[in-house]
């Protein structure tokens, strides 16, 4: 039997390749909707069709959800949180980072392309 939650709880949620820190803002049939604080692991670049493969038609960029953004997540995908909540601006640096340096211990066009993809969205992401 899953983890019923309520309105107003700090969980965790994985949201397609990304994981996140949120608060519960709706209980639906399916699904919770959450909104982001933070973020624990950046999305994956690339197709989420074929996972780690760089011979894709369009290999895409995918951004983090933003701050205070709301996201319909499957239930089984939401967890209990217990921790403080990291700033969102220093989560989403680290985990950025974190992808980058596990991508750079690889060698393949998967991981260059993708490197290449958090690079831009590093910019756009404006970190200080």
């Amino acid at each position: 039997m899953m983890e019923e939650f309520q309105v107003g709880e700090t969980v965790t949620a994985i949201y397609k390749t990304g994981k996140y820190i949120g608060e519960l803002t709706e209980v639906r049939p399916q699904h919770y909707l959450v909104r982001v604080l933070a973020v624990i692991k950046h999305p994956m670049q690339g197709d989420l069709h074929n996972p780690k493969d760089a011979d894709v038609l369009i290999f895409h960029e995918r951004r983090a959800l933003s701050f205070r953004e709301q996201a319909n997540i499957p239930k089984q995908m939401v967890k209990h949180f217990e921790s403080e909540i990291p700033d969102y601006q220093e989560s989403l640096k680290k985990a950025v980072e974190k992808m980058k340096t596990d991508l750079a211990e690889t060698t393949s066009q998967f991981a260059e392309m993708s490197i290449k993809a958090l690079e831009t969205l590093e910019k756009d992401y404006k970190f200080s």
